[in-house]
């Protein structure tokens, strides 16, 4: 039997509620490996102070991962992701302490579109910068 998920709040300005998702010089260092992107500016603060960053930072597209498994979570085992795209507007710094930092990720229903299909907008904040724009994603719901 497979699990159930309902899609009650599947209505146009329904909220999606927020997630967050800490990231620590660790989790970039496991990104490091699973992306083959080893840039030292993501796992090494001295040469990413050097090069004019304030400390390491996360890879965008860990950043975006992020944002797609909100989606992913929220459309449930019988949902699909068909459509997601971001833009990077902001880094996130993740500081070498037991904290990091947090990325936080919301959605709102955008639009109902034909064939069960809904486009959600997505909101991306790291502290208070907004680390996505133009972050949107169509699922087709089950």
């Amino acid at each position: 039997m497979s699990e159930q998920v309902t899609y009650d709040g599947a209505v146009v300005g329904a909220e999606l509620p927020a997630v967050s998702y800490p990231v620590t010089r660790l989790s970039l260092v496991k990104y490091c490996g699973a992306s083959g992107d080893f840039n030292v500016i993501h796992w090494n603060e001295r040469i990413a102070r050097a090069v004019g960053l304030p400390n390491v930072i996360a890879h965008g597209m860990f950043t975006m991962a992020q944002a797609g498994r909100f989606v992913s979570d929220w459309a449930g085992p019988l949902g699909m992701v068909t459509e997601f795209g971001v833009r990077f507007s902001a880094m996130v710094v993740v500081p070498d302490d037991d904290i990091g930092a947090t990325i936080e990720v919301s959605g709102q229903i955008e639009d109902k579109l034909d064939g069960n299909r809904v486009a959600i907008a997505l909101t991306a904040r790291s502290g208070e910068a907004k680390v996505l724009t133009r972050a949107r994603a169509v699922v087709r719901l089950p």
